[in-house]
């Protein structure tokens, strides 16, 4: 567990605009920052960074948080790892407590990668310092043209082929091999451990943090019934649908060059690196997957896919592209000359013919599965057809309504049929998709209230689920409130008066009339027990609070997708009175505002008692009643002539 004298010290530490502009290309404007989000597409930029409030926030998908929370969603890391890292970036030496649950879930998580070290560390030795190895697996990785350097940057090994070698090494260093067989690096027949990579060259596959979380082990033999290559299997360090090999070397390339270079092999990424071109990643074996597309969506929006020569693989791959189109993502296309592969082609050219025929030859993903098609079809007018219907369903895959319409376009002009016959069957598939979407959520949501989803009720679920409402803030109250921990929270510590703080006059005033909104009272009863202990809270205490209600809301309130033009004052001379300067008739004002809707709310809630009282012929609780109302009249009287205006209901 990190202390949290700690965690106060890389909070403090920590500059929002220096955290997100490692991963995000900034520009400034007025005081904040500007960028498009690196959570969800746009082209026009809604993603805020406020260095004053050491905050992020996109107007457009709602994600918000601090240097932790962005670092958290960015690189999918959990609340610990995310303060080690920011710890490290500011060289901030963090000195953990036990903790019972924390420590046995962090040990446990850490022993993993633990032993994933030592093998990645085995394999490399192996390699460099056995005669199998060098023999064996150094001689066919120079054969491929990798340099030493190449060799020891990817961290490559090799697994001798018996099957005591490693378990024995293993059990030296202490590790449980149950915890090994955990990891797929040993397997388990007839009550033996034996490698599961035994005689195989090794390619460790590390995470965006830079830790080996799995293996790819590729057999030198020419065995058919031994399949080519075998990987680690899933753990709590390693889903294979949300690593992408080679990403952890790559990212800063492929932010850099704003493109992604998208290959199948393990050693095709490691021959275009060397080659340096180090914007390059291959999806580990698996087809690409969702998760895989929005970890390189973090760092470009483009991606560049090399396929080989062959007709059928690249009719096999044309499939999964769509998946990156409806990230919204831009997808080229290049074919390299038949009988090569990336690997061969750049070993045979080098980096710059290598990079000339990529930008000379790559293609537009919808251009080329059109062309690649039609050519297929040939007149066949039921193929062209299929064709046509193949392509609209790819169209129907870009979110962007404005790109999917230039497309729509060009498609029309390509396949020689009507752009409105193309829009049509489009806006179709769209629609049936949202249709299905929302009758999923309905039969969710019916199943989740135990309503019947039989299909002759499926009309009525999509009616109520349909029919729900978001409740939003727009009473008076519920404003007042909203602004009155607005202000709390931004400027609580400041003074009110003389040795008077804003939080303790907004506080007393309101002792007893707490906010409606759950969160907001939890978040006055924070700030009331605080002050009961003679301290105050910063912001910083909200924005880094671990209840996520909370959280949220802090950075909810502290966040505006507005602000003031320098030219007010610059060019036009208007000036425009802030808060800071001006607390105590504004800090007045505002609690008068939010009394006064407090008074309103009871004698509304007051006037239904009475209308009870008199139904059911009860005078004393009637005139008892009846007096608490002269009471809030008189109460609303006092208050409007205070805030010097009329009662606006």
């Amino acid at each position: 567990m990190i202390p949290q004298n700690t965690i106060a010290s890389i909070t403090e530490a920590a500059r929002i605009e220096e955290v997100v502009g490692d991963f995000v290309t900034l520009k400034k404007r007025g005081v904040n920052f500007i960028a498009c989000c690196p959570f969800h597409n746009e082209k026009t930029p809604s993603f805020t960074v406020s260095p004053t409030k050491n905050i992020y926030k996109c107007f457009g998908c709602g994600e918000a948080g601090s240097s932790i929370n962005f670092v958290m969603e960015h690189e999918n890391m959990t609340y610990p790892d995310a303060l080690r890292y920011l710890a490290k970036k500011y060289n901030i030496h963090i000195e953990e407590i036990d903790d019972d649950k924390g420590r046995e879930e962090r040990q446990a998580r850490d022993s993993l990668f633990i032993i994933n070290h030592f093998a990645q560390e085995h394999f490399q030795h192996n390699l460099q310092h056995t005669d199998e190895g060098k023999s064996v697996a150094l001689s066919y990785f120079r054969s491929r043209g990798f340099t030493d350097t190449t060799i020891e940057k990817f961290q490559l090994g090799y697994s001798i082929e018996d099957w005591d070698t490693f378990t024995n090494a293993a059990k030296e260093k202490g590790y449980r091999l149950e915890l090994l067989k955990k990891l797929g690096l040993v397997g388990e027949k007839n009550g033996r451990y034996y490698p599961f990579f035994r005689g195989r060259v090794m390619f460790p596959i590390h995470g965006l943090s830079g830790k080996v979380v799995a293996f790819a082990g590729r057999t030198l033999k020419k065995d058919k019934k031994s399949p080519k290559y075998v990987n680690s299997p899933e753990t709590e360090i390693y889903n294979k649908s949300k690593v992408l090999y080679g990403m952890f070397l790559a990212r800063q390339a492929v932010r850099k060059q704003d493109d992604c270079i998208l290959v199948e092999g393990y050693t095709d990424v490691i021959s275009l690196h060397q080659a340096g071109i180090e914007n390059v990643v291959a999806s580990s074996g698996t087809s690409l997957t969702p998760d895989q597309v929005r970890l390189i969506k973090r760092y470009t929006p483009n991606i560049t896919i090399l396929y080989d020569g062959d007709a059928a693989g690249i009719k096999a791959a044309l499939r999964g592209v769509d998946i990156i189109l409806t990230e919204g993502m831009n997808v080229k296309v290049v074919i390299l000359p038949e009988g090569e592969d990336p690997d061969s082609f750049v070993q045979a050219k080098g980096k710059t013919e290598f990079l000339n025929y990529v930008k000379e030859i790559q293609k537009d993903f919808i251009f080329f599965k059109a062309d690649l098609l039609l050519k297929e079809a040939g007149d066949d007018p039921i193929k062209k057809s299929a064709v046509i219907q193949d392509l609209i369903k790819t169209l129907a895959k870009i979110p962007d309504p404005i790109k999917r319409a230039l497309y729509v376009r060009e498609c029309a002009n390509l396949l020689d049929i009507s752009e409105r016959l193309i829009i049509t069957q489009t806006n179709k598939i769209k629609y049936n998709q949202i249709q299905k979407k929302q009758n999923q959520q309905s039969l969710k949501e019916a199943q989740e209230a135990h309503l019947p989803a039989s299909t002759q009720d499926l009309a009525e679920i999509e009616r109520i689920a349909n029919k729900k409402v978001v409740k939003q803030e727009t009473t008076g109250l519920a404003l007042c409130e909203r602004d009155l921990v607005r202000l709390l929270l931004e400027f609580g510590e400041e003074f009110y008066d003389i040795d008077y703080y804003v939080a303790v006059y907004i506080i007393q005033q309101t002792l007893d009339l707490p906010p409606t909104n759950p969160t907001y009272n939890k978040m006055v009863q924070l700030y009331r027990e605080h002050l009961e202990e003679g301290k105050t809270l910063s912001k910083d205490f909200f924005l880094e609070y671990q209840d996520p209600k909370i959280n949220k809301a802090a950075i909810d309130l502290l966040s505006s997708p507005y602000e003031l033009s320098e030219n007010w004052k610059i060019r036009h001379e208007i000036f425009v009175t802030e808060i800071v300067k001006n607390f105590k008739p504004e800090v007045e004002n505002l609690v008068n505002r939010y009394k006064l809707r407090w008074v309103l709310k009871m004698k509304d809630e007051n006037q239904e008692k009475i209308k009870e009282a008199q139904k059911a012929n009860d005078i004393d609780t009637s005139l008892a009643l009846l007096k608490n109302q002269m009471q809030y009249e008189e109460w609303i009287k006092q208050l409007t002539t205070k805030l010097k205006g009329v009662i606006i209901r």
